[in-house]
C-alpha cells in the first residue's frame, strides 16, 4: 500500500496544486468583484421582494438621497473626459552615429592621451562602469561627440535635438494621418538642454501650429519628465474638449558632456544616449475606436522636501569648474523609499481587493505583535498588470526593481533590452519598451501597461494604460521591428 502510494503521489500533488490555484484566484475574483455582487444581490432583492407602493415617503425619501449619494460619488470618481493615446512614435537614429562600448573606450583613450579631458584613472573608471552598464554595441551618440576635438556647441545641441523631435513628430502624424493644424495642446520635455526660444517654441514653428496652440515646456525634471507630461497632457484634455495633444519626450547629450574627472559625474558619460518620442492623446469620443490605449490612471509622487532626496541627483560644477550632473551614493535607496511611497499611493486603486486585504492583514499583525517574525507582504502587482515599462535607467536600477516588485525575467524583459539597444534615452525610454511590447505581439486587447519613471528631485511616477485592442505586430512601425527576431539576448555578467 505504501509503495502504491508514492507511485500515485505525484499525480496528487500536480491535483492538488492545480485546485488551489483555482481557488486562489476564485478568492482573487470573488473579492475584486464582492461590491458589485452586493449592490447586484440587494437591488434584486428589493425588486423581487418588495414593491414601491409598500414604501412609506420618509423610507423612498431616504432611499432616493441614497441613491443620488451614489450617483454622485460614482460621478466625480470617474474622469470628465477620457483620455486615449493614439499612436507613438520613437526615434531610431541612422546607422552613421551607431556607437558599441568599444567605440565609446577608443574615444575615451584618445581624449585621455590628448589630456584634452580624462586622466587615466578616469580612463579605468569610465571602462568598468561602460562594461557593468549592461548596454550593447548598437546604442547611438551624438555626431558632434564621436570625433576628435568633440564639439561642444549650441548649434550642434540644437541640431541633435531637433533631428530627433522631427522625427518623431513626422513619423506619429504619418502613422495617425492626424494635421499638424489640428493639435491644440503641445507639451515637450526635455532636462538639461532649454534654448531660448524654446523647444515647444521651435516645433511651433517647424509646423506652422496654430496661434492659439496651448504650450508647455518642461525643463529639469530628469528622466521621469515624460510621465509628468502625460499627466500635464491629461489634465489640460479635461479642460479643452475635443482637442489633440501631443507630448514630445527627449533629452541632448551634445549639451551635456563632462569634461572633467569627478567620479560620481562621468557616469552620466557611459549610461546616456540619443532618443526621444512623440505620443498623440485626444479626448474625443470619435477616436476610441481608432486609438491603441486608453489611459487609465497617473500618479506622482515627489520626495524633494527631503535634502538627500532633492540633492542625489544634482547638476553643478566639480573641483575645476567643469559641470557635470552628480550621481550620489544614495540614489538607489532614495529611488527604493520613492517607489515605495508611489506604490503605496496607487496600490488601493489598481490591486485586486484580495492583494489589499492581505497587505493590511500582514501590517496588521506586525503592528499588533511588535514583531518582525511576520515579513512585510509586498502586494502581488502581476495581478494588477499584465506589462510592465521600467525607465531603463541602468542596469543596477533595473536589478533593484526586479528585486522589490518580485518581478519575472520575461516582465523586465522590456526595459533589459531597451537598455542594452538603446541605452538610457531617459524620459523616452518607456516608450521604446512600450514599442518592444508591441513589435512581439504581445500587447492584448484590456492588457494593462504599468510606466514607472524615476527622475531628479527626487521623482517617482507612474502612469498606466489600457489596450483598446490587439496590437498587430505585422502591421507596425517602430524602431524594433526589422531585428526583433534577434531579441532578447543575453546580457553578460561582468
Amino acid at each position: 500500500m505504501m509503495h502504491e502510494k508514492e507511485k500515485t503521489s505525484p499525480e496528487n500533488e500536480q491535483i492538488e496544486s492545480h485546485r488551489l490555484k483555482y481557488v486562489k484566484l476564485g478568492y482573487h475574483y470573488l473579492l475584486s468583484n464582492a461590491l458589485y455582487l452586493t449592490v447586484t444581490i440587494t437591488l434584486f432583492c428589493l425588486l423581487i421582494l418588495t414593491h414601491p407602493s409598500t414604501f412609506s415617503s420618509q423610507e423612498m425619501f431616504l432611499l432616493s438621497i441614497s441613491m443620488g449619494f451614489l450617483a454622485a460619488i460614482y460621478s466625480t470618481r470617474r474622469p470628465r473626459r477620457n483620455v486615449y493615446l493614439l499612436n507613438f512614435a520613437c526615434f531610431k537614429p541612422g546607422k552613421d552615429t551607431m556607437v558599441g562600448k568599444e567605440h565609446c573606450k577608443e574615444l575615451f583613450l584618445q581624449l585621455c592621451n590628448d589630456s584634452e579631458f580624462f586622466t587615466p584613472e578616469s580612463l579605468g573608471f569610465l571602462k568598468k562602469i561602460l562594461e557593468r552598464s549592461g548596454l550593447g554595441e548598437r546604442t547611438y551618440g551624438s555626431t558632434a561627440l564621436m570625433q576628435i576635438p568633440i564639439i561642444k556647441t549650441m548649434k550642434e545641441a540644437r541640431n541633435e535635438t531637433e533631428a530627433v523631435m522631427f522625427g518623431a513628430i513626422d513619423e506619429v502624424l504619418g502613422k495617425t494621418g492626424v494635421k499638424p493644424g489640428d493639435i491644440g495642446i503641445l507639451v515637450v520635455n526635455s532636462s538639461l538642454f532649454n534654448p531660448s526660444p524654446s523647444l515647444a517654441a521651435t516645433i511651433v514653428n517647424h509646423y506652422k501650429l496654430r496661434q492659439s496652440v496651448v504650450t508647455y515646456n518642461l525643463g529639469g525634471m530628469g528622466c521621469s519628465a515624460g510621465i509628468i507630461s502625460i499627466d500635464l497632457a491629461k489634465q489640460l484634455l479635461q479642460v479643452h474638449g475635443d482637442s489633440y495633444a501631443l507630448v514630445v519626450s527627449t533629452e541632448n547629450i551634445s549639451n551635456n558632456w563632462y569634461k572633467g574627472n569627478n567620479r560620481a559625474m562621468l557616469v552620466t558619460n557611459c549610461l546616456f544616449r540619443v532618443g526621444g518620442a512623440a505620443v498623440l492623446l485626444s479626448n474625443r469620443s470619435s477616436d476610441r475606436c481608432h486609438s491603441k490605449y486608453e489611459l487609465v490612471r497617473t500618479l506622482r509622487t515627489h520626495t524633494g522636501a527631503d535634502d538627500r532626496s532633492h540633492s542625489c541627483v544634482y547638476q553643478q560644477e566639480d573641483e575645476t569648474n567643469e559641470v557635470g550632473v552628480l550621481l550620489s551614493k544614495d540614489l538607489m535607496v532614495v529611488a527604493g523609499e520613492a517607489l515605495k511611497a508611489n506604490i503605496t499611493a496607487l496600490g488601493p486603486s489598481v490591486l485586486p481587493v484580495s492583494e489589499q486585504l492581505l497587505f493590511l492583514a500582514t501590517l496588521f499583525l506586525r503592528k499588533a505583535l511588535k514583531t518582525k517574525i511576520v515579513k512585510p507582504y509586498v502586494p502581488n502587482f502581476k495581478l494588477a498588470f499584465e506589462h510592465f515599462c521600467i525607465h531603463a535607467g541602468g542596469r543596477s536600477v533595473l536589478d533593484e526593481l526586479e528585486k522589490s516588485l518580485g518581478l519575472l525575467p520575461r516582465q523586465m524583459e522590456p526595459s533589459r533590452m531597451t537598455l542594452y539597444r538603446f541605452g538610457n534615452t531617459s524620459s523616452s525610454s518607456v516608450w521604446y519598451e512600450m514599442a518592444y511590447l508591441e513589435a512581439k505581439g504581445r500587447m492584448k486587447k484590456r492588457d494593462r501597461v504599468w510606466q514607472i519613471g524615476f527622475g531628479s528631485g527626487f521623482k517617482c511616477n507612474s502612469c498606466v494604460w489600457r489596450a483598446l485592442k490587439q496590437i498587430d505586430a505585422t502591421v507596425e512601425m517602430n524602431p524594433w521591428m526589422d531585428e526583433i527576431d534577434e531579441y532578447p539576448v543575453e546580457v553578460p555578467l561582468k
